[in-house]
């Protein structure tokens, strides 16, 4: 039973975390939109895995290791935030260019799938702060003694959990009306998604002084 409370917990404090806006959202959403549906599917699988990840990860302990390795912290912070920030500056400076002539539009369905998984993937796990958070709520609700089973029922909760809310945003906005509105309004949506990446990219990069 105590394991049973256990999961529950997790379960509903990683909802809360996968439903709240960030650089993930923002991602999935852009990927669904401005290319298509399946390519919004792969990139919701590809913050599953990187969910199980950081599930795996902090069930091993990553946050004992951050605590006693403060400048791997400081490191991942600024190489993470760095990162998001590139990735919000390529769609700020592709914000003008037509889906059909973009740079990262792929030349065959499986290198679109691959790079919209990658990119879904590499998203996720370029945020070190989202491993403290998963640490932090296992810390919280993990039982003093809990099974292998139930160390894998979390992991694949998390898993689900990541999964199933991307994939709820990819299904509702490549839908065609939210597709038509954003190739209409698309250079400053870009620019809108674009911005949001990279301010959040800076933020977590400054953070690091902070730590």
């Amino acid at each position: 039973m105590q394991q049973v409370t256990a999961l529950l917990g997790i379960g509903a404090a990683i909802a809360v975390g996968a439903a709240s806006p960030g650089p993930s959202f923002v991602m999935v959403a852009r990927t669904a939109i401005a290319l298509s549906r399946p390519d919004g599917l792969y990139a919701a699988l590809g913050m599953g895995i990187g969910g199980l990840v950081f599930a795996m990860a902090a069930l091993l302990g990553l946050q004992g290791l951050l605590l006693a390795i403060p400048s791997l912290y400081w490191a991942l912070k600024v190489i993470g935030g760095l990162y998001l920030a590139y990735l919000g500056l390529r769609i700020w400076v592709g914000a003008k260019k037509s889906l059909s002539s973009s740079p990262t539009e792929p030349t065959s369905s499986t290198s679109n799938a691959f790079q919209s998984f990658a990119l879904g993937l590499t998203t996720q796990i370029s945020n070190p702060k989202t491993a403290v958070v998963y640490a932090s709520v296992f810390a919280a609700f993990l039982p003093a003694e809990s099974s292998l089973l139930f160390s894998f029922s979390v992991a694949g909760l998390v898993f689900l959990i990541e999964t199933v809310w991307y994939t709820l945003v990819a299904l509702i906005l490549s839908a065609n009306v939210p597709r038509q509105v954003y190739l209409h309004y698309k250079a400053w949506i870009d620019r809108l998604a674009g911005g949001m990446m990279i301010a959040l990219g800076f933020k977590l990069a400054a953070s690091a002084r902070q730590s």
